[in-house]
């Protein structure tokens, strides 16, 4: 993968940063990369076998060593969020790449972040990222009503979320994981955020009424659905794309895409610059490689991506209307969605 988009240096700065032997941060201007001296320490949530190559494009093109921390434990997010509370008064990470958003905004109301406004985020819709520059999306994967083709034909797919508390479908024909956990907790509180509290409420108690399969989990959901268990099974992208790669006679259904519709939650990974970082402007130049269209592209290539957060880019991804709300109404209903999901979804 060959790295471009970097700023475009006024003259005079670039002789002065040549000289004092410094980088300037990544932009789109199309300028070969400059070889910068020194490191950046990353923190990351994403998995080992794919952000490891990232790195190791980033320090070819850039000549900026990094030094990656990699949290192996089940719950990554939090426990990487939980190091950089940890060490806020006396920052060791730069950079934290997370591969989702809910922990990195904590982060930064915790007063953990620092604002960076990056100019590889120009084409990025606001709804995924902060204002301030506090934090970007960029990429990632989607919620999906995965049916079974043998028990569904055609043109009674489902269209909407609101398609499963109908009656189109029998209850006990479609899967959905417990939504206290994980995406599906996720996708509550979009929903919630989306419909208005009340109205969120009344359709998860309306589909738990209705008698639909609560299952652990998104794969075992995936699962039913391949094995044709279940007519639906609501998952994720890349467990959906397992289920195809493997020649379940599945296909995947996104919701709510017609105009006017609410759209279908699209789940990023984020990327942000901790308050007191000890490599600032290696930080700046790494936000600005992470967050750009050639490295989504590059994590799709790598299967880790299914999708450019960026709704006209040309990939090969997926291609989804996301959800009319922003990642903050997602993230300020995620108390309210968890505590209801409790209430309604908890095991007697």
């Amino acid at each position: 993968m060959k790295k471009t988009g970097f700023l475009r240096l006024f003259a005079a700065a670039a002789v002065f940063m040549l000289l004092a032997g410094c980088t300037g941060p990544v932009g789109n201007s199309g300028t070969e990369a400059p070889k910068g001296p020194g490191e950046v320490n990353i923190y990351t949530a994403v998995d080992q076998v794919h952000s490891e190559k990232i790195f190791e494009q980033f320090e070819k093109d850039t000549g900026i060593k990094v030094n990656p921390v990699y949290d192996l434990e089940a719950n990554k997010t939090t426990g990487l969020t939980n190091k950089i509370l940890a060490e806020k008064d006396h920052p060791v990470c730069d950079v934290f790449w997370n591969n989702e958003f809910a922990q990195t905004i904590e982060l930064q109301r915790q007063g953990a972040l620092a604002p960076y406004v990056s100019p590889a985020a120009s084409d990025i819709p606001d709804a995924y990222k902060d204002k301030d520059g506090y934090w970007t999306a960029f990429g990632g994967r989607a919620r999906t009503l995965l049916v079974n083709t043998d028990l569904v034909e055609e043109k009674d797919y489902p269209l909407s979320i609101f398609d499963l508390t109908s009656g189109k479908y029998e209850a006990d024909q479609i899967a959905i994981a417990y939504p206290m956990f994980g995406t599906t907790r996720t996708q509550a509180a979009a929903i919630y955020a989306a419909l208005g509290a009340e109205k969120g409420r009344e359709f998860f108690q309306k589909l738990k009424d209705s008698g639909v399969q609560v299952v652990d989990g998104n794969s075992v959901t995936k699962d039913m659905a391949a094995a044709g268990q279940v007519k639906i099974g609501y998952t994720d992208t890349d467990d959906a794309k397992e289920a195809l790669e493997d020649g379940a006679h599945v296909e995947m259904c996104f919701t709510d895409q017609e105009e006017g519709g609410i759209g279908n939650l699209i789940t990023p990974n984020t990327a942000a610059l901790i308050k007191g970082a000890p490599n600032e402007e290696n930080a700046k130049i790494f936000i600005d490689y992470i967050i750009s269209l050639d490295t989504e592209k590059e994590l799709m290539e790598m299967g880790f991506f299914d999708l450019s957060i960026r709704p006209d880019a040309d990939t090969e991804g997926l291609k989804i209307k996301g959800m009319n709300v922003n990642l903050i109404e997602v993230y300020d209903m995620l108390e309210t969605a968890s505590n209801d999901m409790q209430e309604i979804f908890a095991v007697q």
